[in-house]
């Protein structure tokens, strides 16, 4: 009786040995099927990964495009009707200087998507005055006194500006930085007629009138 218990726990033994065996050759052969797809997909989610990182720690273009250069209908009009020349350069600086309140309003109130627009109303407004101003360029003291009235309040514009660009996102200020460069040769540009005439009039040195 031992004997025939002794090869039944034998029998029962082997076929837990064989069973275990099986066990293992399909769990391997499941492993060794499935293991270049979850290595793919490893690799996968480690380029990702790294794709993210590196972008991430790239700096993003987010420079706003600069503001159009514009003036209103209205503006142009009031601009055209006044022919004489200190009374229309008074009143292109008067606009102006509306243009750069505005503006810093805006800065305050953080809208700047709308501080652009004046700065760029105020672009557009500096450079038809210098225009004006080229086009009756005729060397008489007239002229010369009003491109010194510009010149001057440029100089007060110029610190106006600077203000508003240390407060400004990143995105804006690059814009503003360049304009205040841009105000800084127009000041050059207002003062050229000066050193073109051989000798400047005594009422061009004296403030304008």
């Amino acid at each position: 009786m031992i004997k025939v218990k002794s090869k039944k726990v034998n029998v029962k033994m082997r076929k837990n040995a064989d069973f275990r065996f099986r066990l293992n050759v399909v769990k391997k052969s499941k492993l060794q099927l499935y293991l270049p797809f979850y290595l793919l997909l490893f690799t996968f989610y480690l380029c990702l990964s790294i794709s993210t990182f590196a972008q991430a720690d790239e700096p993003e273009d987010t420079t706003a495009p600069p503001p159009l250069k514009f003036i209103p209908k209205e503006e142009k009009s009031q601009l055209k009707t006044e022919t004489d020349i200190k009374k229309h350069t008074i009143l292109a600086l008067e606009m102006m200087d509306a243009r750069v309140v505005k503006a810093e309003n805006f800065n305050t109130q953080k809208q700047y998507r709308e501080m652009f627009g004046e700065l760029g109303g105020f672009h557009a407004l500096l450079d038809d005055t210098l225009d004006y101003l080229n086009k009756h360029d005729n060397d008489s003291s007239k002229v010369l006194n009003n491109f010194k009235r510009l010149e001057l309040s440029l100089r007060k514009f110029a610190p106006r500006l600077e203000l508003i660009r240390r407060e400004l996102p990143i995105k804006y200020e690059l814009y503003v930085r360049n304009l205040i460069k841009y105000v800084r040769q127009a000041r050059s540009k207002a003062v050229e007629p000066f050193f073109d005439n051989s000798v400047v009039p005594e009422s061009g040195r004296e403030k304008p009138q």
